[in-house]
């Protein structure tokens, strides 16, 4: 398939507009008629209703493929342009807000960096489309296990550092006291939705059985301490880094005693590194969690 036709095809279906689509894409109208025309006579099969603009069952299935495949022809034209460029003098550093913990802002270059917090899930994308020179990712994991990370192109992936997960409380919550909780024992309590900000239910969901962990609250931001205020004024439960939730204003932390779980970050880039990226990575790397992987 023709990309020019598939990404005419997609900007289409998610403006449900031909004359939408031809003013973002900078075509004329008629001339996007022509791509979706070209396209769906290539694949045999109309791709999309006219009144109203919708895309059929096949067009559907198209706009499941479209999208990693047009990530990866940005990908790999990203990775031959960063080749035969010179090396940057500055760095662009992609991170979750839960990966920012203080050795990560400690290892950071004193000047020319440029710090994007985004949500965990775009880090990948971010890094392999030339967007970011270096990511970092996080999650929860057992001690010492990877990542598992989208699969959008070829990455190269390194541990840069583990550390104890806690639950925060309010000072006043029942629970406030106890030396350790066991996540099974919360999967019926109250909690944060704050899939950019804090580690995401799914995630305990999975460590926890795979059921329960039910939101009282969805918070669609960044800011953790944002999610920290939050938690502390009794509005739901959320699990962090032990270094973003010590020291809470209001609240009291409760380390996570089973299972065993780690706050694992991750450091991701594409292709050798060179200039400030190189000496980042070295300082962000942790030598003790782990090689480089592929």
């Amino acid at each position: 398939m023709d990309p020019h036709l598939l990404r005419t095809y997609v900007t289409v279906a998610r403006l449900s507009s031909f004359s939408e689509a031809a003013r973002d894409l900078g075509y004329t109208q008629s001339a996007v008629s022509q791509h979706i025309a070209a396209l769906e006579q290539d694949l045999g099969t109309p791709l999309l209703t006219r009144r109203p603009v919708a895309p059929t069952a096949a067009g559907a299935r198209l706009l499941e493929h479209a999208a990693p495949l047009l990530l990866r022809l940005d990908a790999a034209r990203a990775d031959v342009v960063r080749m035969a460029a010179a090396p940057a003098h500055g760095l662009t550093l992609a991170a979750a807000p839960t990966a920012l913990g203080p050795r990560v802002l400690a290892a950071l270059p004193a000047a020319g960096v440029t710090l994007k917090v985004l949500p965990r899930d775009e880090i990948p994308a971010a890094v392999a489309t030339g967007c970011a020179d270096l990511g970092l990712v996080d999650g929860l994991a057992a001690p010492s296990d990877p990542l598992r990370l989208p699969d959008v192109a070829p990455l190269t992936t390194r541990g840069a550092g583990e550390e104890p997960v806690c639950v925060l409380l309010p000072r006043t919550h029942p629970l406030a006291g106890r030396p350790g909780l066991r996540l099974g024992d919360l999967a019926d309590a109250r909690w944060l939705d704050a899939p950019d900000a804090g580690l995401p239910l799914a995630q305990l969901r999975a460590a926890g059985g795979g059921h329960g962990f039910r939101p009282s609250l969805r918070y669609e931001g960044t800011d953790v301490r944002a999610l920290t205020a939050l938690a502390v004024a009794g509005h739901g439960l959320t699990l962090l880094p032990r270094s973003l939730a010590t020291g809470v204003p209001g609240g009291v932390t409760v380390p996570v005693t089973a299972p065993r779980l780690v706050h694992r970050t991750e450091l991701v880039h594409a292709g050798p590194l060179q200039g400030a990226a190189h000496r980042s990575a070295a300082a962000l790397a942790s030598p003790d969690r782990g090689g480089f992987r592929s």
